[in-house]
């Protein structure tokens, strides 16, 4: 599978692409991927920009990941909708299918969550589009889990067991395999805490 992630930092801090990448490799599956990310950037600013519509057209993607600036959903969802649906009609065109990467609240704004389930929610029903529910994986693993943090210092960015956790939910969503007892290393991440990771991504995906 060839993987088009079009984001900001959420989507490049711990190479997210390279974790789903070794846990798919687990699996038997071999994906090929490709990054545009600028920081701090909306969806807007990439399709402005005409990289992301470039590659899209040109690259022979099968899925096109689309990662929104991270508070934008809450603040302007209208926005964040319109965006989707110009990136959507040229993944169409391109006959790729578009995934939408669900992103979590700021630590200290937990109740956030709700607005950016909805807008993600909306645009994916709206666009026929596959959700990946990071998110809402996070806020029932916080729930349940004082540990390992799923937050960098900043309260914002994912830390590595955050960017681990989004890995496992991406793998579920998008090639729906089970995580669950892959044992492939990752440097910093401690085979408990992966197997933790593993096991609560699928657990909590199979329950909603």
């Amino acid at each position: 599978m060839r993987i088009l992630f079009v984001g900001n930092s959420f989507t490049s801090r711990n190479n997210l692409p390279g974790l789903i990448k070794g846990l798919a490799a687990a699996r038997g599956i071999e994906v090929g991927h490709k990054l545009i990310s600028a920081g701090g950037a909306s969806l807007r600013q990439h399709l402005n920009a005409g990289k992301a519509l470039d590659e899209i057209a040109n690259g022979g993607y099968d899925t096109v990941v689309l990662q929104e600036q991270s508070t934008l959903p809450i603040k302007s969802p209208d926005r964040f909708r319109a965006s989707a649906r110009d990136f959507g009609a040229a993944i169409t065109a391109a006959g790729a299918r578009t995934a939408l990467y669900l992103t979590w609240a700021r630590r200290n704004a937990p109740e956030t969550q709700r607005a950016l389930t909805d807008a993600y929610g909306a645009a994916a029903v709206e666009l026929g589009a596959t959700l990946v529910p990071v998110g809402m994986i996070w806020e029932r693993f916080l729930a349940e889990h004082d540990e390992p943090a799923r937050h960098d210092a900043d309260n914002s960015h994912p830390a590595l067991a955050g960017s681990y956790l989004a890995a496992c939910v991406f793998l579920i969503a998008l090639l729906d395999e089970d995580p669950v007892g892959i044992d492939t290393p990752v440097k910093g991440l401690d085979n408990e805490t992966a197997a933790l990771l593993q096991q609560s991504a699928w657990d909590i995906c199979s329950a909603i």
